[in-house]
């Protein structure tokens, strides 16, 4: 009897701390977050046109912004804050995957520049840049095949 006491109260207990969720007011987070983020890539791009630049440079223009900008408010601890209120719609842009080249790079900065920021810094996103990478080079091989049958 003892050890089902122990059972419930362990129950109540991972009940009372596991934190919930609304689904809808995490989606409509993340769809401001994600939409702010792409207003403001909208914003830049749009000023650089109307500055006189070509199609293709103000598009690096506005990526590189983003991705300073991203950093930058990463080394101050507030992209993080936003990534944690705005879920993926801050985690999915290309500011996110600048925070999760830079966040690891600052935590372990403190290492030294081989062993710390150098061995850790695509502890994050090198699992997506080796996927990335590797399905490209898969859709590639299969479309090669496919032109050569066709």
């Amino acid at each position: 009897m003892d050890k089902q006491k122990q059972q419930e109260a362990y129950k109540n207990y991972v009940k009372h701390k596991t934190p919930v969720h609304s689904l809808p007011l995490n989606m409509a987070k993340a769809f401001v977050t994600g939409g702010a983020i792409c207003t403001l890539g909208q914003v830049i791009m749009n000023f650089g046109r109307n500055m006189g630049m070509g199609k293709e440079v103000c598009g690096s223009i506005t990526s590189i912004s983003l991705i300073l900008l991203s950093v930058l408010l990463t080394g101050w601890n507030i992209y993080p804050r936003v990534a944690k209120w705005g879920g993926a719609g801050a985690l999915v842009p290309i500011t996110g995957f600048a925070n999760s080249v830079a966040a690891p790079a600052i935590e372990y900065k403190k290492e030294g520049q081989v062993m710390g920021i150098g061995c850790k810094i695509f502890t994050i996103a090198g699992p997506v840049i080796l996927y990335g990478v590797f399905t490209s080079w898969i859709l590639g091989l299969v479309y090669w095949i496919w032109k050569q049958w066709v």
